[in-house]
């Protein structure tokens, strides 16, 4: 992104750069169009510039049909901004919440979230948002990486995450409890080529 913090202005977004954090104020924030994603951290909007990947996209959008299908009554949504407090807002790939919010942010804890690794984003997702997940208190935190053909299940105590199991082409099922409701996870139907 090239423009300094304090101009209101329009927002020019470079793609060379995979994750770029830019200084701006809530109000910017919210001026920033859908496309590049961002989020907001601390003062700082994370411009994700790659697009998602095919892979991404399309592991996303299996494990989300799983979910919609073992949980029916709950809402299961692609992107939709999650409000943790006032400086801090993600944007999951996956979120399980059993309520509607009645504005387009969530800023309950979900039930649960998911996040599909992408090597521009892998280390924020698995290191600084893991910690933000369990400190807000959402419920359990699943990490699918297409490139390792991994499925990561984990429940929250006490604001750390517990491993519950980790899937992968050797030991590929678990029926998983999301919720109070029975997950029925098959890694090799979500990873599919």
């Amino acid at each position: 992104m090239s423009r300094h913090p304090e101009e209101d202005g329009p927002v020019v977004v470079r793609h060379d750069d995979p994750l770029e954090r830019v200084p701006m104020s809530w109000e910017q924030y919210l001026k920033l169009p859908e496309r590049p994603r961002a989020e907001w951290v601390n003062g700082v909007a994370v411009i994700m510039n790659a697009p998602p990947s095919f892979d991404h996209g399309r592991s996303a959008l299996r494990l989300g049909a799983v979910l919609l299908d073992a949980l029916p009554d709950l809402h299961v949504v692609t992107e939709v901004q999650l409000r943790m407090s006032e400086d801090l807002v993600r944007l999951p790939d996956l979120m399980v919440v059993d309520t509607a919010p009645a504005d387009d942010w969530v800023s309950e804890p979900p039930l649960m979230v998911a996040e599909v690794l992408s090597r521009s984003t892998k280390s924020e997702d698995v290191l600084v948002k893991s910690a933000e997940y369990a400190h807000f208190g959402i419920g359990h935190y699943w990490i699918l990486d297409p490139e390792q053909r991994t499925l990561e299940v984990m429940r929250n105590e006490a604001n750390g995450w517990f491993t519950l199991v980790v899937l992968d082409d050797e030991h590929p099922e678990v029926t998983a409890v999301v919720a109070g409701r029975p997950v029925s996870v098959d890694l090799r139907q979500i990873l599919r080529t």
